[in-house]
Order: C-alpha cells, then sequence, then structure tokens
C-alpha cells in the first residue's frame, strides 16, 4: 500500500513504486489517495475526487500498478489503520511504504502499534535525508511499535523481521514545489506525467494560494 494525499502525484512517487516492486517482489503496488488526511491542512489539497483522478491517469498502463477510492468512499478522516484493516488478507504479505520522516511521526498516527501488526512498514530515505535507524528518535518508534527484529536492509530477499529500509530510488521533487511552479506559471515539464499536468491546467488546479 502506498497512501498519501497525492497533491499532486508527480514521477517522485512514480519511480519509487516501480523500484519497490523490484526490490521487494510484490505482486503490486496499490495507490491509495487520502480523503481527508488528519496531519494535513485541507485547504491546501486538491479536491480528492481530483486527486484520485490524477493518479488513476498516472498510473493507467502499469501492470503492477492498482488505485484504491476506498478512502475516499469512507466517511470521516483517513485513517490508515482503517485502510489496513479492510486490505489485509489472512496468508497475504501486506507492505505499508512510509517515508523516513513519516515513519519518526509515526507514533502521532491513529493506533501505531496496530499499524505495524496489519503491514510491514517499508521505509523509503527523501533524497538528502538520510535515514538513522540508530538514532534515539528511530528507536523509540521502534520500541513503542513493537516490531521486533530492528531495522533490515533488503539484500535480495526480504527479511522475514523488523522494519525494512528501502533505498529505492527517489527524486528531489516535491508536490509542494510543483504547486508553487503551477501558481508562479513556471513550467512543470519532466516533473510529472503530461496527462497529470494538462489535467491541472484544465481544471484549474493550484492556481490560489489557499487551494
Amino acid at each position: 500500500m502506498f497512501g498519501g494525499s497525492f497533491n499532486p502525484i508527480h514521477y517522485g512517487h512514480l519511480l519509487l513504486a516501480d523500484d519497490l516492486l523490484e526490490i521487494l517482489g510484490l505482486d503490486r503496488v496499490l495507490f491509495v489517495p487520502a480523503k481527508h488526511p488528519p496531519h494535513k491542512d485541507p485547504a491546501r489539497l486538491a479536491p480528492p475526487e481530483d486527486r484520485l483522478a490524477m493518479v488513476r491517469l498516472a498510473t493507467a498502463g502499469h501492470r503492477g500498478f492498482d488505485v484504491s477510492d476506498l478512502e475516499l468512499t469512507r466517511p470521516g478522516p483517513s485513517y490508515t489503520v482503517d485502510t489496513l484493516a479492510t486490505l489485509a488478507q489472512p496468508g497475504e504479505a501486506l507492505f505499508l511504504i512510509v517515508g523516513s520522516e513519516t515513519f519518526l511521526d509515526l507514533l502521532s498516527w491513529r493506533e501505531p502499534r496496530r499499524v505495524a501488526q496489519l503491514a510491514r512498514l517499508v521505509i523509503v530515505p527523501r533524497v538528502g535525508s538520510p535515514f538513522d535507524a540508530d538514532s534515539d528518535a528511530a528507536q523509540k518508534v521502534l520500541r513503542e511499535i513493537g516490531v521486533e527484529g530492528g531495522f533490515t536492509h533488503v539484500d535480495g530477499r526480504v527479511p522475514d523481521r523488523g522494519v525494512i529500509v528501502s533505498r529505492a530510488a527517489s527524486m528531489p521533487i516535491s508536490a509542494s514545489q510543483i504547486r508553487r511552479r503551477v501558481r508562479e506559471g513556471r513550467s512543470v515539464a519532466f516533473r510529472l506525467p503530461p496527462v497529470v499536468a494538462a489535467y491541472i491546467a484544465h481544471h484549474g488546479l493550484y492556481q490560489e494560494r489557499a487551494g
């Protein structure tokens, strides 16, 4: 599961997901756009229906990518633990992709221990922000969520235990940067798929500073 606001989805998201398919030997990566992310200001988000549409456009045609509207059809805030509980199936391995900064903030989530029980956590460090697995902050999260096996790197096979730290390809592209460039009337070429850029332009997304 690859959840997020995807505000908007860009090549950084897509490259990371494609790389993890290969590194972890996944059957698929399921993109799950959040309707109301609890930790984000809704005033800065495009409408959830538009963000879902952009994710569908960006992932169309990739055999390893699927998209779910699960969080858009569920009322209330988009809590990851509820989504994982719905997706979890007996006998199937479920992974949750998170950024390193998100992992360090995991204890502020709803039921973080249950999140770690429902899915194997896969940390992808942001470009320019190496993840220090030995830091007090990282070790505290690990203890609190009750995961045994520490932090492990994939070396050709997926480890049986622990939180996975992946070296999946990451690009120095951010959604906030793209939104700013749209507001300023600057080019967003080579940062996100042309169909997504066209959708943003056609629907007038991110034109207002509060949008």
